[in-house]
């Protein structure tokens, strides 16, 4: 999604919330150059009915991001539940109503030339009206990418590292040229293992299939979400094994998974079809599921939700304690 950003937008940076026209990062920033960054994604969903502005299981990214930051030693001092209500807090001074992407980042912050890192660490929080990642309604052309992905041991893609995704932007890119609209990657033991930006799943004979995390891949919230959802609701067996390329042309259903896409149904790779190149209907029940589950209409997942505008879930804790010490 392209869409121009609102230099006046609130952020927050270096401890403080100012305007965005107003944070600023030097041209010797160690992370600009050398790529030590770590970032998350976290989504939040506006209710209209309840007017409140849900942000999506923040404790758990807030959790991923601080330990990712220790592969590249970048210290984040805040705890997961004071990023979480530093987030909240975004939103409510920027007055938003509408769906969010917040990127929280995490960088080395010396300002000077030389690949060795130090301990001077920095992080901002952005948050900013989003849509759609990828238009997915209608379904994806994918295509497997001839760029493989990263190894773990050379940059983990399981810690978001900013120096990292220089091969998904090559991996995306090329896709694009192809006329594709999302690339789907293999690791150096020939096997596949998630989109540019987001997790896989296919169905086949009545599985949901994933490639397990030891195959490269992001350890994904969203891709937590969707388990859940699955063996709870729909009540499929998931199994997590090494994917070949071929079995993508032979699935049932195939769809990936992340924060910016939701759930995207993929119903053609390499000019192939999906099944027979419509969207599934096991996809298009879990999609469905998922937007419900992320707006708050689904009770038993709104243990995953932060209201932004009502009372958290940290909040009623508290109370709860407070009334129970009370009555002691």
């Amino acid at each position: 999604m392209k869409a121009d950003v609102d230099p006046n937008v609130i952020v927050y940076f270096n401890g403080q919330y100012m305007p965005m026209h107003d944070a600023h990062i030097g041209i010797l920033t160690h992370a600009l150059h050398y790529g030590t960054g770590v970032f998350e994604g976290i989504r939040a969903y506006w209710n209209a009915e309840e007017q409140d502005l849900f942000v999506v299981r923040p404790r758990e990214h807030y959790v991923r991001w601080k330990q990712n930051g220790g592969i590249l030693r970048i210290a984040v001092p805040q705890t997961a539940d004071q990023l979480c209500e530093i987030t909240a807090e975004l939103a409510r001074r920027n007055g938003f109503r509408s769906d969010l992407y917040i990127r929280p980042l995490a960088y080395k912050s010396a300002e000077r030339i030389g690949v060795a890192m130090d301990d001077q660490d920095a992080f901002f929080i952005v948050a900013l009206p989003f849509g759609e990642y990828l238009h997915s309604e209608n379904g994806l052309r994918a295509g497997v990418s001839s760029w493989r992905r990263i190894d773990d041991n050379a940059i983990p893609p399981r810690g978001k590292i900013c120096g990292a995704y220089a091969n998904s932007a090559l991996a995306s890119d090329e896709a694009r040229r192809s006329g594709f609209d999302e690339a789907i990657l293999m690791n150096e033991s020939g096997h596949v293992t998630e989109g540019a930006t987001c997790n896989l799943f296919m169905l086949r004979n009545g599985r949901l299939i994933t490639p397990s995390v030891n195959e490269n891949i992001l350890e994904g919230i969203t891709r937590d979400s969707i388990m859940e959802l699955v063996r709870r609701e729909l009540g499929l067996e998931i199994v997590e094994r090494p994917i070949d390329r071929s079995e993508l042309y032979v699935c049932d259903e195939l769809f990936l998974t992340g924060t910016a896409v939701g759930v995207a149904p993929v119903t053609h790779v390499d000019h192939r079809p999906v099944g027979d190149g419509a969207i599934g209907a096991v996809t298009r029940g879990l999609r469905q599921l998922y937007m419900d589950a992320m707006h708050g209409r689904v009770p038993a997942y709104r243990k995953w939700l932060l209201p932004v505008y009502g009372k958290s879930p940290w909040t009623e804790r508290d109370e709860t304690r407070m009334k129970e010490a009370s009555t002691a």
